[in-house]
Parts: structure tokens; sequence; C-alpha cells
């Protein structure tokens, strides 16, 4: 398919395996939780061309089985962040005069790597390492690791594609898209092994040089994605990946002049001391660095009375527990009318009941472990607070056992009070809170719903009236990057819906799109004049 400009591969979204029993797909991923599970390996950052390795050793444990030592990894200092500093910026000029199509068939290889004969060792690294079952590290790991991959790719090749319109003859003007003038600090959250991948790589193809730093329960499986990205040919210091303590890293490289954005997954409070901070230091730079990043939610769904009660409950259930609610689009605060919550609620008791807590090696359970222990003892502080409270109702759920692992059951509780504090305060974890409303205060309720948090990230309206479907969109267009009709909140696809939010989500730069893209190059014009003027006279002056 042509572009305009280059030919390059036409992405398509990648097939979801279902791992039924019997499926190949299921035997290749048991065999690699086996394989990963048998042995404990070390592992090194990566700077440079070099594995390196220091004398503290942190230790890398499955959340649904803390007893098991997956693997160790080497904690790093200052001087570690420098390092990585200096190997991006001596690999700067040879990648960024790389031919585009160079850089592009390296991450093409990636993909191909991922969809294939890494397949399972990522999904297999991503389930141990980060608790998720089966389905969610497919769609997570292998899927939309290789939709970003590929649709950026694309994406990258419409950008060069831009050209200025032609203003005449003896005229010729064109359009240039350079890196970034320095380097770019990757900062990945732990719940996505396709964000870890994707906030280096997409900066990266673009000519940009990366340091690299993952919240350390994705470790094991970022330590597979840098294995593919050295199998597909990613030349030694574009991407350096370390670990180092936040705070650490920080104090290096936002003081560095060569500092030239950042790309940020993770909690609100964070980006905001990292942008307080570059704002403190932006006299230091060579120039004015990209801050981009997605940070928390307090995501809704507003179920209308003339909702379906089975479309709202599946939408409340998946939405609330898949991946044990530690996404940040998971519903976590639910709006019902009085006239449906009978059913909703005997429909998600019934579906709740139903539902399996355990570890992923168990492909029956729905539900695994919370990442830490300090998740679980903040997310059973919420739950005991509110069951010793006369004015919640716990509707299901409510237990929790951390003696094998860190494991909390599906927990929804119904409040009295519109902004009691579980529906107000991003919680991250599988804890949902239900309102239910009065039929006749509906119009109050969506104020409600748009003013109760700082998050505007995703947020779901559940409804058959289409006059109310079209009212609700428009009244709570600021309340929701991404908006589903009919739907959960989550499962935004790479190439069908770009994913951000706002207000106190984030920059809202739409990852799986060509908008993030364009935050990693600098464009320049360049005009030439073929015949130019010989006389500084204009003819008005005769």
């Amino acid at each position: 398919m042509s572009t305009g400009f280059f030919n390059v591969p036409t992405p398509h979204n990648e097939p979801v395996l279902n791992y039924a029993p019997g499926s190949a797909e299921r035997a290749a991923l048991q065999a690699a939780l086996e394989a990963g599970r048998s042995k404990q390996i070390d592992i090194p950052m990566y700077i440079g061309g070099k594995e390196v390795r220091t004398g503290r050793k942190l230790e890398l444990r499955p959340p649904h089985d803390h007893q098991h030592l997956l693997a160790t990894f080497s904690e790093g200092d200052a001087e570690h962040v420098t390092a990585a500093i200096e190997a991006a910026l001596s690999a700067k000029d040879a990648w960024e005069n790389l031919p585009w199509e160079q850089r592009a068939a390296i991450f093409l290889k990636a993909a191909d790597l991922i969809a294939g004969p890494y397949r399972a060792e990522i999904n297999a690294a991503t389930m141990l390492g980060q608790s998720k079952n089966a389905y969610q590290a497919e769609i997570d790991a292998a899927c939309e690791f290789i939709d970003f991959l590929r649709f950026n790719v694309f994406y990258m090749t419409q950008i060069y594609g831009q050209q200025p319109t032609v203003a005449g003859t003896g005229i010729w003007n064109r359009l240039e898209q350079r890196p970034l003038e320095g380097f770019i600090f990757a900062l990945t959250p732990f719940n996505f092994t396709a964000i870890a991948g994707n906030l280096p790589a997409s900066a990266a193809m673009l000519g940009n040089v990366i340091v690299w730093k993952p919240a350390y329960p994705q470790i094991y499986a970022a330590n597979v994605i840098m294995k593919i990205f050295k199998e597909a040919g990613l030349p030694d210091g574009v991407i350096n990946l370390i670990y180092v303590d936040g705070p650490v890293a920080g104090e290096v490289i936002f003081k560095h002049p060569d500092f030239a954005g950042i790309h940020f997954t993770g909690s609100t409070k964070v980006f905001q001391q990292i942008w307080q901070t570059i704002g403190t230091n932006i006299h230091n730079y060579k120039t004015y660095p990209r801050i981009v990043g997605e940070t928390g939610g307090k995501d809704f769904v507003l179920v209308h009375p003339s909702a379906n009660v089975e479309v709202a409950s599946v939408a409340l259930v998946r939405g609330a527990f898949e991946y044990q609610g530690q996404k940040c689009s998971a519903a976590s605060r639910a709006y019902i009318p009085k006239s449906l919550w009978p059913a909703i609620k005997a429909k998600v008791q019934q579906d709740i009941a139903s539902i399996k807590v355990g570890p992923v090696e168990d492909f029956s359970n729905f539900v695994n472990a919370v990442i830490t222990e300090a998740s679980f003892d903040k997310l059973t502080k919420y739950i005991d607070a509110a069951k010793n409270d006369s004015s919640v109702e716990l509707i299901a759920g409510g237990n929790y056992d951390k003696s094998k692992g860190w494991f909390i059951e599906p927990t929804v509780i119904k409040v009295n009070e519109p902004y009691y504090v579980t529906m107000c305060e991003e919680l991250f974890g599988p804890v949902l809170t239900v309102y239910v409303y009065d039929d006749n205060d509906f119009d109050q309720v969506v104020d409600i719903v748009d003013k109760t948090s700082i998050y505007a990230l995703t947020g779901a309206i559940i409804a058959q009236d289409r006059y109310a479907v079209a009212d609700l969109t428009h009244r709570l267009r600021n309340a929701a990057g991404n908006f589903y009709i009919n739907d959960k909140p989550t499962g935004a696809v790479v190439g069908q819906q770009p994913f951000g939010g706002a207000r106190g989500s984030g920059t809202n730069d739409k990852a799986g799109s060509m908008i993030n893209l364009l935050r990693w190059v600098s464009p320049r014009t360049i005009k030439e004049t073929f015949d130019p003027p010989k006389d500084y006279r204009y003819p008005f002056l005769g």
C-alpha cells in the first residue's frame, strides 16, 4: 500500500490466539511457563553494547507465588545513569543518519519475532512476572506490542511523506523531520509489557536514542524485550536499559543539558513532580524538552435507565476485574439507576461467584494476584474501611489472602454518597464502587460523573436510548479521552482507538497513533530558490 511517499507493509491488527484446551499455542505457553519456573536467571542492565551487572542484587518473584524466586537483577546507581546517557549520545549520529527504511526494518522484524518464535516466551514472562492470565498476556505482550511496532512504522512513513505544496517554478519547498537534539528518557509501568516496549521503541524508530527505566516488577519481561530488539538488529546504545531508583535516575537525567524529552506512563503524582523538575531546570537544556505522559484514571461506567442489563453487567465485571483492575482504564466507579439495580446486582453477583482466583499457571483462573505487597496492603485497607462503615454495603467479594500470593477477591461495594472516598481516589485494584441513583436524578448524576475526579482517561455509557447516547457523548466530552458506548472502558486497540486521556490523566498524545510519533520529531522547512533575484527593487518602486 502506498502512503503517498513510501511503500510499506499495510498493518493489520495481530490476531488474538485463544489458548483453548488442546491448542498448539496453549501447549507452547505451558512449556514456556514451566521453563521460566525451572530456573533462576540473573538479569543485567544493557548499556551500550555491554551487559552490566552490579554487586547489588534484587529479587523478582511471581506476585501469585512470592515464595518462588524467578530471577535476580542488578540495581544500578547514578554512574550507570550517566553511562547510559553517554552510550545513547555516542550512538546518536550513526542512528539518526541511518536511512529510515533500515530503522523500520529492525522494528518490523521485532514484531515478526514476537508474533513467531518469541510469542510464548514474552507471554510467559508477563504472566510470571506481572501475574497476568494467558488471555491478558496475549492481548498485551504479544498482540498490542506487535501492533504498536507495525502501525508505528506505517505512521512514521506517513509523517516523512508529508511535504509542502509547490509554490511555482523556480522554488522548491521541502520538509524534513529530524529526531530531537539529545536523548529521550522512557519511564515505563509494571502493568503492560506492550507499553514498556512501545515507549522506548516509538521514539527510537524516529531516529532518537533512549535511556529506558522500567518499573521493577516488569523487569523480567523487559529483559525479553531487549533480547528481541537485539536479535532484530537494534544497534548498541540506541536503547539503553537501566534499573535505578527513580529519584536517583531523575537527579542525573533532569539536570543533563542533552535531555530532550520524556515518554512516561505511571502515576499522576510522579508525572507532576517530573514536570515541575523539568521546569525548574529549563534553563539548563539545549532545547525545550518534549513532555509526553499518560498517568492515572478514575474510570466510570454510567448506566442509563434504558440500558440493557446484561450489557451493563458484563461491562462492569470485565471492565473492573480483568487483570485485577490494574489497568489505567479499569472501571472503578459505576452509577446505576434504581430501576435496574436489582437485576444488575443479581447478574454481577452471579458472575463474580463463578470467578476463580489463583495463580496464572492454572488457566481456569480469571483473576490472579495484585502486583506487590504494598499494593495488597493499600487495597485491603480500603476494603476493611468499607466493611466497617455502616453506610457502605458489601455486594460481592471482600476477602483476601497473602499467605501464598497477593490475592484479593473481586470486590463490589455500594455507597450512599457519590463522593465517598473509593468513588474519588484511584485504587488500582479489583475494587468497584457503585452508586445507585434515583432515575429522576439522572441529569444531576451526569454532572457528578464529570466533576468527581481529577482524571479524564476512560469512561463508558450504557444506554439504548439514542437521544441519551448523543447527549451524554457531548456532555461528557471532557471527562474521558477514550469514550465507550455500550462496552467496558478498557481494551483500546492500536489503529482503532489510540489511547490517552486529558485533565489529570496526562497529555493525551495518543499512543498508537501518528499524534504520538509527531512528538518525537522536530521539523525543518527548507526553501531552495533556483533563480534568485539580482536586484532589491520591487516593481512597485518604478
